[in-house]
């Protein structure tokens, strides 16, 4: 499993690497030129001196005008000390490989994104030695991808709109068109999008609805994220079967444990949404022993507008 949004990035990139040029030219229209062949790169930039320096992805682009670095940086936050080591990066890497590199850099924070995009100038007023201009991709720029048929016409691209947008009212819009999409492609990618996203989700509660989704739609079951919790499951039901001292103890302690799940995700969504739960409401979910319906309303809960739509035609 993915362990970090840096690794997760230095992954997808690498799964699919044409995702930063078509960022490049469809987000900010900025015209780099189609690759004919992308490579990965070693990303240590460590010197003799003992001092390590690394970055989060870099890729080799050949192209028509040329060969280019895409020295790729996941910035979660302002860092003053960036405004020193990109420019190093940069660099040391047209000295290594001798061509051109561009530097982009990817946030779910605006307030990041226009920090990140201020360009870098080493010099005095009037004469400027060196001048660095990041290509930032941030919540300000990236489309905001809600619709299904959208997302599934360019998947690495939904992708990309829920690392940037996955926070806020319109997450729970963006995750579930993307769940849906990633069900087009095949298996093996999907698998990797689909760790890619949780790793990226910084708001906990965004990654919990995200873990939420691919269990009602039963994929996350085939991708190592679900390990964790199958292991956990069946602990519970050892666990019930142990107190009973029967088999059939086992399966019961297991079916509660997934309506009791179901309740809380069906609970939690709403109050992510923002959407108040009034006591009948909570009572009535929490009162429901019937999966299949508890199953219904978990679907729901990520569309309705009103607490009370849920039990609709019932």
């Amino acid at each position: 499993m993915v362990g970090s949004s840096h690794e997760a990035l230095h992954r997808i990139f690498q799964k699919d690497p044409t995702l930063l040029t078509k960022a490049l030219q469809k987000v900010l229209h900025v015209p780099f030129p189609e690759p004919r062949e992308i490579a990965a790169l070693n990303v240590d930039l460590t010197e003799i001196e003992p001092v390590e320096r690394r970055v989060d992805t870099l890729l080799r682009a050949e192209t028509d005008e040329g060969t280019y670095l895409l020295v790729v940086e996941s910035q979660g936050k302002v860092d003053e000390r960036k405004r020193g080591s990109w420019p190093y990066y940069l660099s040391y890497l047209y000295e290594k490989y001798r061509c051109e590199p561009v530097l982009i850099v990817i946030t779910q924070s605006s307030k990041t994104a226009e920090w990140a995009s201020r360009p870098i100038r080493f010099g005095f007023r009037d004469w400027h030695s060196l001048t660095v201009r990041p290509l930032v991709l941030g919540p300000d720029n990236v489309p905001m991808i809600t619709d299904e048929r959208q997302a599934e016409r360019d998947v690495p691209l939904a992708v990309l709109s829920a690392m940037t947008h996955g926070r806020g009212p319109q997450a729970p819009a963006i995750l579930e068109s993307l769940a849906a999409a990633l069900r087009t492609i095949d298996p093996d990618s999907a698998a990797v999008f689909v760790q890619f996203v949780d790793s990226c989700l910084a708001d906990p509660q965004a990654k919990q609805m995200w873990r939420d989704l691919m269990t009602a739609i039963q994929y996350f079951w085939r991708h190592p994220l679900a390990e964790q919790v199958r292991e956990e499951g069946r602990e519970q039901g050892r666990e019930e079967g142990r107190e009973e001292g029967r088999e059939e103890g086992r399966e019961e302690g297991r079916e509660e444990g997934r309506i009791e799940e179901r309740r809380e995700m069906i609970l939690r969504t709403l109050e992510w949404r923002g959407i108040p739960v009034p006591d009948s409401v909570r009572e009535r979910v929490e009162e429901c022993t019937d999966l299949a319906r508890l199953e219904t309303w978990a679907q729901r809960a990520l569309r309705v507008t009103e607490p009370t739509e849920l039990f609709t035609d019932e």
